[in-house]
């Protein structure tokens, strides 16, 4: 049975902290023999101590779980970093402008990697009047349907959330568009760039 968190995880960010079994047990009110079942296996902390765990290490709940700090060289916001993130249990989806962990329905979200389309996926882009007009060739039922469109701009982007027996098309404001993005139910997340004020 795979485990929430692991010794091995335990371990190496106790090291990574200078920090003694004693020292880890002391913060938590446990023995250094727990702390010693939990790194070599034989035993796990219980998930009231998940919390007190990540703050004796230092980290966040979420970054003990990945088993490493989150640090993000990002210091300033750059739409050029974006990431996408998308819940296969809920759907909710989250941009982030650099690095960083996510979890959502209690689960570590990575990335999504965005794809040119594929003859499956072609997508129509209309510069009409100050928006453009988006259609995704696709269909919309229940079991295979596009999620979303997404349009990232030079200052901050627009979704538009879509649903099954709807219609895939969106329009936006064509102020600073540089990609879109739309995103499959069954074969994932799909790019395009956008030259200034022109459509495809």
């Amino acid at each position: 049975m795979d485990q929430y968190v692991t010794g091995s995880i335990i371990k190496k960010l106790r090291e990574r902290s200078t920090m003694t079994q004693l020292q880890l047990a002391e913060l938590l009110n446990v023995s250094d023999k727990t702390i010693s079942k939990w790194e070599t296996g034989r035993g796990y902390p219980d998930i009231a101590l998940l919390e007190p765990l990540a703050r004796a290490l230092q980290l966040s709940v979420t970054e003990l779980l990945a088993g490493e700090s989150i640090s993000n060289t990002n210091r300033c916001f750059n739409m050029k970093r974006v990431k996408l993130y998308v819940c296969p249990i809920c759907g909710n989806v989250i941009l982030s402008t650099g690095e960083a962990a996510i979890s959502c329905c209690g689960i570590m979200l990575p990335p999504v990697e965005a794809e040119p389309p594929d003859s499956v996926h072609t997508i129509h882009v209309e510069p009409m009047e100050d928006e453009y007009y988006v259609a995704v060739n696709h269909s919309m039922d229940k079991k295979h349907y596009i999620s979303f469109v997404a349009a990232v701009k030079e200052d901050g982007y627009e979704l538009k959330k879509l649903y099954p027996e709807g219609v895939a098309e969106a329009r936006f404001k064509r102020s600073n568009i540089r990609k879109l993005y739309y995103y499959c139910n069954q074969h994932g997340l799909f790019q395009v760039p956008l030259t200034a004020g022109k459509g495809l």
